[in-house]
């Protein structure tokens, strides 16, 4: 069987938190017909000193459960303020799920762009 990648979805926007410790949601894809390899970025550029983020990526590898695979604080401005999200390849019931929660600053709004390429077969 050969496996193509068959659609893409982009989704992109500004995360925007609405108070300090509540978390914005970047990406919420829940089960899919399919497989995906997802990937994207976040942009930090707009925090300043004294502004603090927790940027949090959770997988359902049962299928049931989004448990956190990445945790990461980021404290005042940033040198380098894109942070990367590497592909990962999602089974259909994976649930991902990426987001942000502002905890200390004034409230930013954060880029973000992600691509979703959907499998297919031949």
């Amino acid at each position: 069987m050969t496996v193509i990648v068959s659609s893409k979805e982009v989704l992109s926007g500004l995360a925007t938190p609405i108070e300090l410790g509540t978390p914005a949601i970047v990406v919420n894809i829940p089960s899919q017909p399919d497989e995906y390899v997802i990937e994207g970025y976040i942009d930090l550029s707009p925090m300043l000193t004294g502004d603090e983020v927790v940027i949090e990526e959770f997988i359902a590898v049962d299928g049931t459960n989004q448990n956190l695979y990445i945790y990461a604080t980021f404290k005042d401005a940033q040198e380098e303020p894109i942070i990367r999200f590497n592909s990962k390849i999602i089974k259909s019931d994976g649930k991902y799920k990426v987001q942000i929660t502002q905890t200390a600053g004034t409230l930013r709004q954060f880029p973000y762009y992600f691509v979703k390429l959907n499998f297919g077969v031949v």
